[in-house]
């Protein structure tokens, strides 16, 4: 069922499936995506548990952040979510982005299981090749302001935004762009040993996005993590290889969907 919640003047959009008695588990999707990308890791868990499938602020139905926010301030308005809702120690499951407001708020909070696929939460690393693209653009950011002044530049700026960002960031809004730039600088190495929920890694060996170096780093920092990776998967493992997730999965919430095996 499509529901929406409205949280500090944020409307948000989730989708409630599932026994209304049964364990719960939030599921929450990647940068630029929105619930239904991850339906198909819903379907597995509704037959015993109690699913909600939501759109993270500035994502699908939801409304977008007021201002520019952190990991922290999309953590913040899901324990307000939980907590409206009187959800008792939710699962999590984040793909990506959504794999980061899980692990911060797994590290502050009492929760259930934890699946993290392809998750993000780990700085990449970067070469100097990178630093020298950031800071050529910054020269010509200073430059363009300088010759053509302020409210002229701001087109000719944005257009190359544009044309150097991914397609994640071209596919943004102008707020959501400074939203993304804020978090992907965000590691999250700090509180993985604080995390004490069981910890399922799923990942594509292929993943260029989040790389397989990075769950294996999670895996060494959560206390209680295990890691499964799947050959020739790339970002999106749960879609690459939905058989083999599926049966991972499975197992893994195995005593939570008992509700689906004993009929």
């Amino acid at each position: 069922m499509e529901k929406n919640i409205d949280i500090d003047g944020i409307t948000i959009h989730y989708e409630e499936t599932g026994p209304e008695n049964a364990p719960t588990v939030i599921v929450m999707h990647g940068w630029g995506c929105d619930h239904t990308t991850v339906a198909s890791i819903a379907r597995i868990l509704e037959k015993g548990m109690r699913v909600f499938n939501v759109d993270l602020p500035g994502h699908g139905q939801s409304d977008e952040p007021a201002g520019v926010w952190g990991v922290d301030d999309f953590t913040r308005l899901m324990e307000k979510f939980i907590e409206r809702l009187s959800l008792d120690t939710p699962s999590l499951v984040g793909h990506s982005f959504g794999g980061r407001i899980a692990i911060l708020l797994s590290s502050r909070n009492k929760v259930g299981k934890i699946l993290l696929v392809d998750a993000a939460g780990i700085k990449p690393r970067r070469g100097p090749a990178y630093y020298y693209r950031v800071y050529s653009f910054k020269v010509g950011k200073l430059l363009c302001r300088i010759l053509m002044g302020k409210d002229r530049s701001k087109a000719v700026i944005e257009r190359w935004r544009s044309r150097k960002g991914s397609a994640d960031y071209r596919n943004s809004s102008p707020v959501m762009r400074a939203v993304m730039s804020k978090c992907v600088n965000e590691d999250l190495k700090h509180v993985m040993p604080a995390i004490k929920s069981p910890t399922l890694l799923v990942w594509g060996e292929n993943d260029t996005a989040t790389p397989l170096s990075d769950a294996k780093t999670m895996e060494r920092l959560i206390p209680d993590a295990g890691l499964v990776s799947f050959p020739e998967c790339g970002h999106y493992s749960f879609l690459d290889n939905p058989f083999g997730f599926k049966a991972v999965v499975e197992e893994f919430f195995k005593n939570e969907l008992r509700h689906e095996t004993a009929r």
